[in-house]
């Protein structure tokens, strides 16, 4: 490293003396800062300087060229990508990670929402959980947290027969016991047989009161899906194959926790409405934030339609994904 003939001149009179491996003080100042990575407080003490000095001697190094800060251009783009979602579908806040394996997207988008998801848990939240492939990731990857922390997991739709990868009631368990939390299992399928047994169920006096834990939930977190044959949703078993290609002619074009949407992110009517057990759309806005894990291109239409219907606050997806939703 080459001296800079200025520095001298301008040392503090205290400064202790120079280390031989130094050739002036912006050097010795810059190594504790950036390779020690000492604060600049703990710099000025080594040095018998003041916390001024040290910010001028790093801003000698930055200027004379002994110190060069490369930016990681992947990450920045990455980043303004993040913002661009924010700005285009009024979100609070978006995570975009870089395009690895498609074939395992739905694994990392799911464990980058769970840590985004950990980082917003606050003392005494209850937690509403969804179901799904990037649910369950997020499930399966997110951080432990202390059991004192008084948390409540709450599951947003009753249960299915399908695969026990996608069912709530094991998304739901599998992150409580994650963060430690106390886990509330919606007890009844997410489709009963009429709307009149739908109806005498949640007057049964333990959904009333799982249904009033569900609408005290101040976080959610759930994904965007597609209903076509091969979709998550299908293969629950929720609905007969027939059906449910009927509802896609008739404009439905996806899900979100057992509840169709448009293409315009309206809610979808359906037969199935009235005897869905599980939160619906409009109870899902109302709760204050709403961690969205979703990706893609063949659920591309539904992800966009779910964005623009406003049912999300914070919003999980892969590059790929990101720059169709900004065309």
């Amino acid at each position: 490293m080459n001296a800079n003939a200025d520095i001298d001149v301008v040392r503090p009179s205290g400064l202790s003396a120079l280390p031989p491996e130094f050739d002036s003080a912006v050097a010795w100042a810059a190594w504790l800062y950036y390779v020690d990575q000492l604060n600049q407080s703990d710099v000025a003490k080594v040095m018998n300087v003041s916390r001024a000095s040290v910010v001028h001697y790093l801003q000698e190094a930055r200027e004379s060229g002994l110190v060069a800060v490369q930016v990681d251009h992947d990450a920045f783009a990455r980043t303004l990508t993040s913002r661009r979602l924010m700005e285009k579908y009024g979100l609070r806040g978006a995570a975009v990670i870089p395009d690895l394996d498609p074939n395992d997207a739905d694994r990392r988008i799911g464990e980058a929402a769970g840590r985004l998801l950990a980082s917003m848990v606050d003392p005494g939240d209850t937690i509403g959980v969804a179901w799904g492939k990037t649910v369950l990731a997020a499930a399966r990857s997110i951080p432990r947290l202390r059991h004192d922390r008084n948390l409540t997991v709450v599951q947003l739709s009753g249960s299915s027969i399908g695969t026990s990868d996608f069912s709530p009631e094991f998304c739901t368990s599998l992150m409580a016991n994650r963060l430690g939390a106390r886990c509330i299992n919606l007890l009844a399928p997410a489709i009963v047989s009429t709307d009149e047994l739908h109806d005498e169920l949640m007057q049964e006096p333990m959904l009333v009161n799982q249904f009033r834990m569900i609408r005290a939930a101040g976080k959610v977190i759930f994904g965007i899906g597609d209903i076509g044959p091969e979709s998550t949703y299908a293969r629950a078993g929720i609905s007969d194959a027939a059906a449910l290609a009927g509802m896609i002619e008739q404009g439905a074009l996806g899900v979100i926790i057992g509840r169709f949407i448009d293409a315009q992110g309206a809610p979808f009517a359906t037969p199935l409405d009235g005897r869905t057990v599980g939160i619906t759309l409009d109870e899902l806005k109302a709760v204050p934030v709403r961690i969205c894990a979703a990706g893609g291109a063949r659920k591309m239409g539904a992800i966009r339609a779910g964005l623009g219907g406003g049912y999300a606050t914070h919003f999980v997806t892969d590059m790929a994904t990101a720059n169709i939703l900004l065309e």
